[in-house]
């Protein structure tokens, strides 16, 4: 392993009440293990996560982002992370990616160990895939019913629609269904007809001057980079519309995205084996402006 490519951070006293302080920072060796088998996150899934995009040293989007895990520690009934102490790993790892382009860093707290009170922390960072094909040539997705309805997440917030958590099985299989399916991913669609989301990413569609993207109301992840792409639709003469979508809404629309913190915008070029178009200049501004990011 190439320790100036893969980083890590224990944070110890990784979370406690809102305002607290007093935790810090611990270098470790990412090759060696850390992580107790008796901890809920390895046995049960029982923690949370965000992962953020880092632009030659520059954190993107990391106010949302732990906007984003703040939200997701109250929805799990975890301890309120120290917001401070958490920008502080990713800055201090941000800072030692700089000299690449494009890199990455995922911060993750668990509920710690069976029956002790006090939670586990890690920042992890390491250097970004190349993504030049999807972005480009464009990725096949399926439509895969989630099996909930839109609801969801009024009627039985216990399901946890909605929060970054560790449990991550189901987001795994759909991925492999679409494998097997000859495809790269999938949007996932409610029992009672209205698209949803990707299993890591928010949908995106362009309808004429119209960039359209569900609301988190249905259940789904409050979308970090799609949010960014909409304080930007002004610049390419489009109008951002937060609301409900069909698969006909996908299936009428100009052009298509997935778009997620490490990927960015990859077009959607086919739906269940069906090509579809690639709006190529919109998607290159977009990924421009995505990498262009400062904060």
């Amino acid at each position: 392993m190439n320790t100036e490519e893969h980083l890590l951070l224990v944070v110890s006293a990784a979370g406690g009440e809102a305002g607290s302080s007093g935790g810090r920072l611990i270098d470790a060796d990412p090759g060696q293990p850390h992580l107790s088998v008796l901890d809920v996150a390895a046995t049960r899934g029982d923690g949370i996560f965000e992962t953020i995009s880092l632009g030659a040293g520059h954190p993107q989007a990391v106010e949302l982002h732990l906007d984003r895990f703040e939200r997701s520690a109250r929805m799990l009934d975890l301890p309120a992370p120290d917001r401070a102490l958490w920008r502080d790993a990713v800055l201090t790892i941000a800072a030692r990616l700089a000299a690449h382009d494009e890199a990455w860093v995922k911060i993750v707290l668990t509920r710690g160990i069976e029956g002790h009170p006090d939670p586990t922390g890690w920042a992890y960072g390491t250097v970004s895939p190349a993504f030049r094909r999807e972005r480009t040539e464009g990725i096949d997705v399926v439509l895969l019913d989630r099996g909930l309805r839109s609801d969801v997440a009024a009627t039985s917030p216990w399901l946890l629609a909605g929060a970054k958590t560790l449990s991550y099985a189901i987001n795994r299989a759909a991925a492999r269904e679409a494998q097997r399916r000859g495809a790269d991913d999938v949007v996932f669609v409610s029992s009672d007809g209205l698209l949803l989301e990707g299993p890591t990413a928010t949908l995106v569609l362009r309808t004429g001057d119209r960039l359209r993207t569900p609301p988190d109301a249905l259940g789904i992840l409050p979308g970090t980079t799609q949010a960014d792409l909409f304080t930007a639709a002004h610049l390419w003469g489009l109008e951002a519309v937060v609301e409900p979508l069909t698969p006909a809404d996908l299936a009428e629309a100009d052009a298509a995205w997935l778009v997620s913190s490490v990927r960015h915008a990859a077009p959607i070029r086919s739906v269940d084996g069906v090509a579809r178009a690639i709006d190529a200049p919109l998607t290159a501004a977009m990924n421009g402006f995505l990498r262009a990011r400062r904060s």
